[in-house]
């Protein structure tokens, strides 16, 4: 089977159980975001060389491939058909979050995105889930979407900032408070 079919040519792609639309369609834009997402989750899991982590960068990408099927699909048989993304899943990002940030100081003012390559790659993959869950709810104020999604998608930005801080501080790098740059 070829990688190329040449049906992408004329600027449009195909649904799931749908005609096609132009790439520029606001369904894929988000499952775009999602797919950009889990290429940077990629990213993260090979700066990841400590295993820090362990099973949960490559379990969010599983999850973030369901959600881009969802995202591609319109019809509602199909959708049947489909792993999706429930209730549990979104209970299973806060179990995440509150485990990792038992360990952490309390946050008391705003971090800079830095630190370890490892955190720095986390808080880059937070913006782009940030940048997902927009164009989902951008979708969704004109399409059906699952509400699910939308607080899977915000669940999932306040685990990575958790991990990134995480990360520093298994490092022993400080999180970087800001300072606001007051003007002469």
């Amino acid at each position: 089977m070829k990688i190329y079919t040449r049906t992408g040519d004329d600027g449009t792609t195909g649904l799931l159980g749908r005609d096609r639309v132009p790439k520029h369609d606001l369904r894929v834009e988000a499952y775009g975001s999602v797919d950009e997402l889990n290429a940077v989750l990629g990213m993260v899991h090979a700066h990841d060389t400590g295993k820090l982590f362990g099973d949960l960068l490559p379990s969010l990408q599983s999850s973030l491939f369901d959600v881009g099927a969802e995202l591609a699909t319109v019809e509602p048989k199909m959708l049947e058909k489909l792993a999706r993304i429930a209730d549990p899943d979104v209970a299973r990002l806060e179990g995440e979050i509150d485990r990792l940030e038992a360990g952490l100081a309390p946050l008391t003012r705003f971090v800079l995105p830095g630190g370890t390559l490892l955190a720095a790659s986390l808080h880059h993959a937070r913006t782009v889930c940030r940048r997902a869950e927009r164009r989902v709810t951008a979708l969704s104020a004109r399409e059906p979407v699952s509400g699910v999604l939308v607080r899977w998608l915000n669940r999932l930005a306040d685990l990575l900032f958790v991990m990134a801080r995480h990360a520093n501080a298994r490092a022993g790098v400080a999180d970087q408070a800001w300072e606001p740059q007051r003007g002469n």
